[in-house]
């Protein structure tokens, strides 16, 4: 399930390469109401379904799942990329039974030092707390997914809310294979400015600030840059 908003020259990157690696795949990518021809690129691509919803990515992911078929579901952000062997070691992982999910590790599509150690800082914070971030490429079986009520209905930390809900349920794992992500917002904003930015919507959220005004701030803050 790949989420999308105004994602196309992501989008053009990432369907053919998943078409390429994995051609027996369910591919669904669910749009928020993209105006950049998000449409026309995956409509070339006739073994990706579209779908489209009410902006939100926890929605968005919501309405994929819902939509897809299969018994294991994998959540991809459109500027993320899986490493050549992800699926083989999504189903070696859950052979386990259990392992109820889990995601990757992370690298960013970034030469610049600060983002390696970011990444690795990303990665053992992952690891030691049991919580993935979208951009780590979740996955989880579909029994449980669907136990969970799937991702919870709010604007922002909807990655964060369910990987806590989901390691209730039994054991994540931690894959040590890596996702190559995007490095903009990082760069735009600076790696340390950034990292603070999401500390900060952290805490506060396990302090209890609802996700709306989390979501309300941080986007009008994004709006005034």
């Amino acid at each position: 399930m790949i989420p999308a908003l105004d994602e196309a020259p992501n989008l053009a990157r990432l369907l053919p390469e998943l078409e390429g690696c994995w051609p027996a795949a369910e591919v669904i990518v669910v749009d928020g109401g993209s105006r950049d021809g998000s449409r026309e690129i995956v409509h070339r691509h006739p073994g990706v379904r579209w779908l489209s919803c009410v902006a939100g990515r926890a929605r968005q992911m919501n309405a994929g799942a819902r939509a897809a078929a299969g018994a294991v579901l994998v959540f991809l952000h459109a500027d993320t990329r899986l490493p050549s062997r992800a699926l083989e070691a999504i189903a070696r992982a859950l052979r386990d039974p259990a392992v109820v999910g889990g995601r990757f590790d992370v690298r960013f599509d970034s030469p610049l030092r600060i983002m390696r150690i970011v990444a690795a800082l990303m990665n053992a914070r992952s690891r030691w707390t049991g919580i993935a971030t979208g951009d780590q490429a979740l996955f989880v079986r579909r029994d449980v997914f669907e136990a969970l009520g799937g991702f919870p209905d709010i604007p922002l930390m909807e990655d964060v809310e369910f990987s806590r809900r989901l390691k209730r349920r039994g054991r994540m794992a931690c894959l040590r294979l890596r996702v190559a992500t995007s490095a903009r917002k990082w760069e735009r904003e600076g790696a340390i400015r950034t990292i603070g930015l999401m500390w900060s919507l952290r805490l506060l959220y396990v302090c209890g600030v609802a996700p709306h005004t989390l979501h309300r701030w941080y986007y009008r803050r994004d709006a005034a840059q």
